[in-house]
């Protein structure tokens, strides 16, 4: 069984003209009548940071659960927006960008990782406190495009010490520029997975049109049970550099577990629907 998380909010998140509240509700509503298992659906950071997240707790308020299975997802970068997100009975987990890249961490969420460690336990010891669950996004676990320290090790060194020192229990393995390749995604979960058993741990990857089918692959075969998607491949990260590879698309995903017949649970006829509208937010 492979379980998707689709990330509406990282789609639109980069996107400079403001999207309707209401066009956000009727396409996050489609897309909870899939099945995915989390919908990632809005972030609780600075509204200069990311403008198009700003009504974040509207869109709470007005989206549709009825006959959902689907949990939903919200971003913080610190204590603050964790306090504003975990008001909210709706959501269940709060996600957390968490660099090993020092140079990322200052360009993403304006903080060193030292100082990034202390807003984790932060937002962790509230989401212990609320009865919620941390997704730790650890960016840039593929490469490293600005010069930092980066290896195989390095991210498990990282990883063992937010499960040993913080309790971290559900990791997404991040691949924030599009540099990983079917080596490093086998070498990272051929290793992680095995070690922290008790671990969710998850891919986040961005991709060109032309790579998707053996990133997938190589993470399915080496033990990842958790794909992150974005229908047709839109949005990044807006903290990144401009030119962009895309999210991965969630069709494609779906194309490879139905070509091997591996069971996901998704509904392909509301996925179909949800397809459809996104025209309405990416095209408009």
């Amino acid at each position: 069984m492979i379980h998707v998380t689709e990330c509406p909010r990282d789609a639109m998140q980069g996107i400079k003209d403001f999207i309707p509240t209401d066009l956000k509700v009727k396409y996050i509503n489609s897309i909870l009548k899939v099945g995915f298992d989390v919908v990632d659906v809005g972030s609780f950071v600075s509204p200069k940071a990311i403008p198009q997240m700003r009504d974040t707790k509207e869109v709470l308020q007005k989206i549709n659960f009825k006959g959902s299975s689907s949990k939903l997802l919200t971003i913080v970068a610190n204590k603050r927006g964790a306090e504003d997100a975990v008001q909210f009975d709706e959501v269940t987990y709060l996600g957390f960008p968490f660099s090993i890249s020092e140079t990322f961490q200052q360009r993403n969420i304006n903080s060193t990782i030292q100082e990034s460690l202390q807003r984790l336990e932060e937002v962790q010891n509230l989401c212990v406190k609320h009865n919620k669950k941390m997704m730790t996004y650890f960016s840039m676990a593929f490469g490293n495009p600005y010069g930092d320290e980066w290896s195989a090790h390095i991210v498990a060194h990282w990883a063992e010490r937010l499960m040993h020192d913080y309790g971290i229990k559900n990791l997404a393995l991040s691949d924030t520029i599009g540099a990983s390749n079917p080596e490093t995604i086998t070498m990272l979960f051929n290793k992680l997975v095995p070690e922290f058993p008790e671990v969710n741990i998850g891919a986040h990857l961005h991709t060109t049109p032309d790579t998707w089918e053996e990133k997938v692959d190589a993470a399915v075969k080496s033990g990842c049970v958790r794909f992150d998607g974005a229908i047709k491949g839109y949005g990044g990260c807006p903290m990144a550099k401009d030119d962009l590879t895309g999210n991965m698309p969630t069709e494609n995903i779906l194309a490879y577990l139905n070509k091997n017949n591996i069971e996901h649970h998704l509904d392909a006829e509301a996925f179909q629907e949800a397809m459809h509208i996104s025209n309405e937010i990416f095209l408009h």
